[in-house]
C-alpha cells in the first residue's frame, strides 16, 4: 500500500512537472514609449510565469495606449523565428518582415523568448478583465470596417493558425502568411493614426523541423530572438593591441530612483564613453568608464581587477574585486563582487550581473551605496592574454547543476529508495517453523482471556 502510494505521488509529481515545461515567446510593441525598462525582459534561460507575465502587462494597459491588438495564434515557438526569421532589416527569405519592422521601429518594445504556456493561454482573460470590454475578433473580412476611438478601450483579437488542414503548405509559408495579416491589421490602425499596443503569442508550443536544404548555412543561429549586435566591445587603449575588452548587452544605472540606460553611450555606433583613465599593469588593472553628463553630472564607472597564480590550479587567474560608481559631489559608491573571475587565458561572461537581488545578484553594496543600482546584461570582460584583439574562450558563470540535473538527481535518488525498500521487504518475508499437518497432532494455540 505504501509503494503505490509512493509511486502515485511521483507519477502526479511528473505529470505535473512535463504539464509545466511547454514555453511560448510573448512579443509586445506599442505606440507610446517608455512602456518597459531595459530590465524588463529577463535574462536568457529564464522562463517568465503567470505572475511575471501580469506584471508585465499591467505595465503596458496602465501606462500606455487602451486600444489593445493581441495576436493570438496556435502554435509558435522560438523555433519557428530560429528557422524562419531574419535580422532586423527586412531580409527577403525572413518569414516576418512586418513584424521585424514593427519591433524595430516602435518607441516601446518587450520580447520575452520564454513564457509558461498557461500563462501566455491566460493573456485574453486577463486583458478582458483589465479593460472591462469583450474581445472583438477581427478578420479580414472586417478589417475594412474596424473604426477605433483612442478615448474607448478595445481589445482587437486576431486568430492566427499553425498549420492548415490539408498540410499541403510548409511551415513557413504558414508563418508568412501570418506575418502578411498582421502587417494588413498594423497599416489599418496606422492610417487612421489610432494608438495601440500590439501582443503576438500563441496557445501552444509548437515544433519545427528545420528544412536545411532551403536554408544557408549562416541563417541557422537565433536571429529574431537573440540578435547578435555588431557593436564593438570597449577596448583599452584605443590604438594599439588591446588590454582590456568589455561588452554587454545592456548596462544600466538607477540613482536615486531613476534609471539612467547607457548602453548607446558605451557600445553605440557613436561611443562618448572615455576610457582613458584606465590603467593597467600585469598584476592588477582597472577599467575606467566616464560619461561627461548624466543628470547634469560626470559619471565614472571603475571596474577593480587583479592578476594573482594560484598553486593548486598551477595558473594565474583575474578576478574582479569591486565596481565603484562616482560623481562630483557624492561619495563613491563601492559594490564588493563574488563568482566573477576565470583562468588569465579566459574571458568572463555572465547573463546577467546586478546588484539587484531579484536578479541574482553579484553585485552587494558595501559603502554609499544604498541609492545606487547597476546592471549589466550580457556581461563578458578579460583584461589578460587577449589574443587578436578578441575575447578567449569564456568562463561562464552559469553553474553546473541546472534546475532539470537536480530534478533529474532528486527523481533517481526517490526511485532508489522506493527500489531499496521493497527489495528489503522482499527479503524479510519469513516461512512459518512448523505447518499443520493434518495426519499428526495438531498445532494448538493457547487461548488467553
Amino acid at each position: 500500500m505504501a509503494l503505490r502510494w509512493v509511486a502515485g505521488v511521483l507519477l502526479l509529481s511528473l505529470g505535473l512537472v512535463a504539464a509545466h515545461t511547454g514555453q511560448v515567446p510573448l512579443l509586445a510593441w506599442s505606440s507610446h514609449s517608455s512602456l518597459w525598462s531595459p530590465l524588463a525582459a529577463p535574462h536568457e534561460g529564464h522562463v517568465v510565469t503567470e505572475a511575471q507575465l501580469a506584471s508585465l502587462l499591467d505595465l503596458a494597459v496602465d501606462g500606455g495606449p487602451h486600444n489593445v491588438l493581441l495576436f493570438l495564434q496556435e502554435k509558435l515557438s522560438v523555433e519557428d523565428f530560429t528557422a524562419y526569421g531574419g535580422v532586423f532589416g527586412n531580409k527577403p527569405d525572413s518569414a516576418f518582415p512586418n513584424l521585424e519592422n514593427a519591433l524595430r521601429t516602435a518607441p516601446s518594445s518587450l520580447v520575452l523568448p520564454s513564457v509558461d504556456w498557461f500563462a501566455a493561454g491566460a493573456v485574453p482573460a486577463f486583458l478582458k478583465a483589465k479593460l472591462g470590454v469583450s474581445p472583438l475578433h477581427v478578420d479580414q473580412n472586417t478589417l475594412q470596417e474596424l473604426r477605433l476611438n483612442a478615448s474607448l478601450p478595445a481589445l482587437l483579437m486576431v486568430r492566427l493558425p499553425y498549420t492548415t488542414g490539408s498540410s499541403l503548405m510548409a511551415p513557413k509559408e504558414v508563418l508568412t502568411s501570418n506575418d502578411e495579416i498582421l502587417g494588413q491589421v498594423l497599416s489599418a490602425l496606422q492610417s487612421e493614426d489610432i494608438p495601440y499596443t500590439a501582443i503576438l503569442t500563441a496557445l501552444r508550443p509548437s515544433r519545427v523541423l528545420r528544412d536545411v536544404s532551403d536554408m544557408a548555412p549562416e541563417k541557422l543561429g537565433r536571429q529574431l530572438l537573440q540578435t547578435e549586435t555588431a557593436f564593438a566591445p570597449v577596448r583599452y587603449p584605443l590604438t594599439g593591441t588591446p588590454k582590456i575588452l568589455f561588452w554587454a548587452s545592456n548596462l544600466s544605472v538607477t540613482i536615486n530612483n531613476t534609471l539612467f540606460d547607457l548602453t548607446n553611450l558605451t557600445f553605440g555606433p557613436s561611443p562618448t564613453v572615455d576610457v582613458q583613465e584606465s590603467v593597467w599593469n600585469f598584476n592588477a588593472s582597472e577599467l575606467a568608464l566616464k560619461y561627461k553628463n548624466i543628470n547634469g553630472k560626470e559619471l565614472k564607472i571603475r571596474f577593480l581587477m587583479t592578476n594573482a597564480s594560484y598553486s593548486i590550479s598551477k595558473q594565474n587567474w583575474f578576478v574582479l574585486h569591486t565596481v565603484e560608481l562616482v560623481r562630483p559631489g557624492d561619495p563613491p559608491a563601492v559594490f564588493n563582487v563574488t563568482q566573477i573571475t576565470a583562468p588569465t587565458n579566459y574571458s568572463f561572461s555572465c547573463a546577467c550581473v546586478s546588484s539587484e537581488p531579484s536578479l541574482g545578484g553579484m553585485l552587494f553594496p558595501a559603502k554609499n551605496a544604498t541609492q545606487w543600482d547597476l546592471t549589466i546584461l550580457r556581461f563578458q570582460i578579460q583584461s589578460y592574454q587577449l589574443i587578436n584583439e578578441t575575447f578567449s574562450d569564456a568562463s561562464d558563470c552559469a553553474g553546473f547543476f541546472t534546475p532539470g540535473i537536480w530534478m533529474g538527481l532528486l527523481t533517481s535518488l526517490l526511485l532508489v529508495a522506493i527500489f531499496t525498500y521493497g527489495l528489503h521487504m522482499i527479503m524479510s518475508l519469513k516461512t512459518m517453523d512448523r505447518f499443520d499437518d493434518p495426519k499428526g497432532p495438531t498445532i494448538s494455540v493457547p487461548q488467553t482471556e
